[in-house]
C-alpha cells in the first residue's frame, strides 16, 4: 500500500530473506535497493524535483533535508534521515548520515551512486569511516560518516540545460561570437562620441566590463552602506523570525510570533525556554545549530510556557532557516508556521492573514489541502482495490470448490454445459456395463461401532475406489451407504466397457484389503455385482 507505514522490522526481515535466498550479504541487498529506490522515485514523478535540488552532488545532498521537509507535508508519518556534508581536500567529502532507524545506512551508498551517475555523470566510491550513536542528540540516533570520492565518468556534455555561462560559452558557435564582438564595437563607438574626455585605457576598460556584464559567473553582489529598513518595518515584513545571541537570549522577534508565543515580548528571555528543536534532533546550543546550519530547523513551542487557556490546543511549530551573523555574534531564525492543512490552521487559532503575503506558506497550505484530499481519495481507492483483490481471490477459491463438487456429481461434459448456461439433452446408449457393490456384514459392523468410525471406514474405502475409476476410465454414478455404483460406456461410449468394469471390480477387491474392519481389525470384504 503506497501510503501505509510499515515497521522497519518487516523491511529487515525481507532483506535477510533476500540475502539468504541470493547468497549475498545483507549490505549488498540494501545497496541495490538504494539504487532501485532512486529509479522508483524518478518514474513516480519526482524526477524534475530531484534534478533541480543542486548543481553538484554536494549541493544535492545539502538540500535533501529541505526536500524531506516538503514531502513530510504529504507523508506525515515519514521518518526521514538527516544529511550533512563536509568538503575535504582533493575533492573528497565526508557525508554525515543521521537516522533513528537503525540498520538502513547501507541504502545510502546505493542512492548516492545512482544520483551521481545519472545527474552529474560521475562515479562515486563510498566507504564507512565511522559508525556510532550520536551522543549530542536529544534522542539516540545512528550516526554514520561516509567518505565520498568522485571520479568523472566521461568528458561528454550532459543533455540537460546548463546553469552557467561558462558551459554555455563552450557551445557558442562562430556566429554568436561575432555577435558579441559586434556589440562590443557598438559600445566602443558610443564611448568614442561621448562628450567627456576619456583615455584609450578607460575606453578599453569599459569594453571589457561590458563583455563581463553578460557573464553571470563574474557576478559580485553590491551591499548598501547601511540597511535601509527600520526595525518596525522589518518585524512587520517578517512576522515570524527570532534573533538570539550566543547565550540564546532573544534580541528580536517578529510581530506574529510574539502574538502566538507571548513570552517573547520580554526581551533577553532564553529562546530554549519557549521552544524545543524537533528537527534535526540536536541540543539547543549555538554550536550544535551551526553544525547543522544547512539543514531546515523545526521548532516546537513548549506547552508549559503557554497561557493556561492555550494548553489544550496543538502547539505552534515553526519551520525555517538558521543564519549566523558573525559580525554581531547573533543567530537569526527566519521561519514560517509548519502547517499542512486548513484544519491545522484552525486548531492553532490562526488565519491566513497571520502569514506574510510574500511567504509561500500561504499558497502551500491551500495547495496541500487539495493534495491531502487527493491522497486520501487515492488511499481509499487503493484500499478498495486491495479489498477487491482479496475478495476476487476468495471467490476464485470458492469457485474451484464448487467446480470440484459439480464434477464429482455430474459427467465433465455435462457440468461444462451447465456452467456455460446451455441446455443438456438426454442421451441414449444402446449398451453399457453397470457394477454394484456393497460391504459384507455391513449391518453388523454398524451395530457394533460408533458412527464416526463408520464414516472414516467408508471415506477411506471410497477414496481408494475413486482413484481406481480414473485408472480404468469408468464413471462413478453414486454411493448410498455401503453401496457403490459405477458404469462403463457412459457417458462416453466405448467398445471395451465390459472389460473396463471387470478390471475395476478386480481392482476394488484388492483395494478393499487395505481398509480395516473397525470391530475386528481384519480387512473388509466387498461383493461386486456386474
Amino acid at each position: 500500500m503506497t501510503y501505509q507505514v510499515y515497521d522497519d522490522a518487516i523491511t529487515l526481515r525481507l532483506v535477510q530473506a533476500a540475502s539468504k535466498m541470493l547468497n549475498v550479504p545483507a549490505e549488498a541487498v540494501l545497496k541495490l535497493f538504494g539504487g532501485y529506490f532512486f529509479t522508483f522515485c524518478k518514474v513516480s514523478g519526482y524526477d524534475r524535483m530531484l534534478r533541480t535540488l543542486g548543481g553538484s552532488l554536494m549541493e544535492f545532498i545539502e538540500n535533501l533535508d529541505a526536500l524531506h521537509s516538503y514531502l513530510a507535508l504529504s507523508y506525515q508519518e515519514m521518518k526521514a534521515p538527516s544529511f550533512r556534508v563536509e568538503k575535504r581536500e582533493g575533492g573528497e567529502m565526508w557525508l554525515h548520515y543521521y537516522s533513528d532507524r537503525r540498520g538502513l545506512c547501507h541504502i545510502v551508498p546505493g542512492i548516492i551512486q545512482a544520483v551521481a551517475k545519472d545527474f552529474f555523470d560521475t562515479e562515486v566510491e563510498m566507504e564507512i569511516l565511522d559508525q556510532s550513536e550520536e551522543e549530542e542528540c536529544t534522542e539516540k540516533m545512528e550516526h554514520v560518516v561516509f567518505l565520498v570520492v568522485q571520479k568523472k565518468l566521461s568528458q561528454r556534455q550532459r543533455e540537460r540545460p546548463e546553469t552557467s555561462m561558462q558551459s554555455k560559452g563552450k557551445q557558442l558557435d562562430k556566429e554568436e561570437i561575432e555577435r558579441y564582438l559586434h556589440k562590443m564595437k557598438e559600445k566602443y563607438h558610443a564611448l568614442s562620441h561621448c562628450s567627456v574626455k576619456r583615455t584609450h585605457w578607460d575606453i578599453l576598460r569599459n569594453i571589457v566590463k561590458f563583455g563581463q556584464s553578460n557573464l553571470p559567473s563574474s557576478f559580485e553582489p553590491v551591499y548598501p552602506e547601511r540597511l535601509w529598513i527600520d526595525r518596525k518595518a522589518f518585524c512587520d515584513a517578517f512576522p515570524f523570525h527570532i534573533v538570539f545571541d550566543d547565550e540564546l537570549k532573544v534580541k528580536q522577534a517578529g510581530v506574529n510570533i510574539q502574538k502566538h508565543v507571548p513570552g517573547l515580548q520580554t526581551m533577553n528571555v532564553r529562546v530554549d525556554e519557549y521552544f524545543t528543536i524537533t528537527h534535526p534532533a540536536v541540543p539547543f546550543t549555538i554550536s550544535s545549530i551551526r553544525k547543522f546550519i544547512n539543514s531546515q530547523f523545526v521548532l516546537k513551542a513548549r506547552r508549559e510556557m503557554m497561557p493556561e487557556s492555550w494548553k489544550t490546543q496543538p502547539m505552534l511549530q515553526l519551520r525555517g532557516q538558521m543564519l549566523w551573523m558573525g559580525i554581531i555574534q547573533c543567530m537569526i531564525y527566519l521561519c514560517s508556521p509548519q502547517l499542512r492543512s486548513l484544519q491545522e490552521l484552525e486548531e492553532r487559532k490562526m488565519y491566513i492573514a497571520d502569514i506574510a503575503q510574500h511567504d509561500t506558506t500561504r499558497d502551500l497550505i491551500l495547495l496541500n489541502q487539495q493534495r491531502l484530499a487527493e491522497i486520501e481519495l487515492s488511499n481509499q481507492l487503493e484500499r478498495k482495490k486491495e479489498e477487491l483483490r482479496i475478495l476476487s481471490k476468495n471467490l476464485e477459491v470458492e469457485k474451484k470448490k464448487t467446480e470440484l463438487l459439480l464434477y464429482a456429481m455430474l459427467p465433465e461434459h455435462v457440468a461444462n454445459l451447465l456452467k456455460e448456461g446451455k441446455r443438456v439433452e438426454a442421451g441414449d446408449f444402446e449398451e453399457c456395463t453397470i457394477l454394484f457393490s456393497d460391504v459384507v456384514t455391513f449391518t453388523n459392523i454398524c451395530a457394533a461401532c460408533e458412527p464416526i468410525q463408520i464414516v472414516h471406514m467408508l471415506n477411506s474405502m471410497y477414496s481408494r475406489f475413486d482413484r481406481i475409476t480414473t485408472v480404468h476410465d469408468v464413471y462413478k454414478v453414486e454411493t448410498i451407504g455401503d453401496a457403490y455404483m459405477v458404469v462403463g460406456g457412459v457417458p462416453i461410449p466405448v467398445a471395451s466397457h465390459a472389460e473396463r468394469v471387470a478390471n475395476f471390480a478386480l481392482g476394488m477387491r484388492v483395494a478393499a484389503r487395505s481398509v480395516k474392519n473397525p470391530v475386528t481389525g481384519d480387512p473388509i470384504q466387498v461383493q461386486p455385482v456386474i
